[in-house]
């Protein structure tokens, strides 16, 4: 289990969520089996499918979780290679608009967050033990690399229930 002091409170229910037993790679693995499994079976007519007004169809869903992905990645990878810059945060709802995700191909998506997910993965191998226990600053708040890989992890498997719950 990740101490609650290398993450802000906010991230608590994405990083309890998962099998904490299982490592990082184990839960980055296990949630996007889960991911494919769901979403590359569902009817066409659901890809641009959005529950309520304003809340985003599974197309936009998927390229925030591709965006949220490569914002998380590049922060653990300053982590653990000792950047001390405090870096930024983003803006999901701006970067969702201005995705053009609707414009996109369902399955490129799909193949998008598969590829940048083996990619996560190799990322999180190369880290030695003591590169996951660095922590640094992202959107004005601590967090260490493992925590960041669970919440990569975490953050997938609650959109995929969300998508299950209330999309399909």
């Amino acid at each position: 289990m990740i101490p609650t002091t290398e993450y802000n409170p906010y991230y608590t229910s994405f990083i309890t969520n998962l099998e904490t037993e299982k490592s990082i790679v184990e839960n980055l693995e296990l949630v996007q089996d889960d991911f494919e499994t769901t979403l590359r079976n569902i009817s066409s007519n659901k890809e641009n499918y959005a529950y309520a007004d304003g809340k985003w169809t599974i197309k936009e869903l998927i390229q925030h979780l591709i965006d949220s992905e490569r914002v998380f990645c590049y922060r653990a990878l300053c982590f653990a290679r000792n950047d001390k810059t405090d870096l930024p945060g983003f803006d999901q709802d701006a970067f969702v608009t201005n995705s053009v995700a609707q414009d996109r191909e369902y399955k490129d998506l799909l193949d998008e967050m598969a590829v940048l997910r083996k990619g996560t993965i190799q990322l999180f191998k190369s880290f030695k033990q003591e590169d996951l226990l660095k922590i640094g600053t992202g959107s004005g708040n601590k967090i260490s690399v493992r925590a960041l890989g669970m919440v990569m992890a975490g953050h997938q498997k609650h959109h995929l229930q969300v998508i299950k719950d209330r999309y399909l």
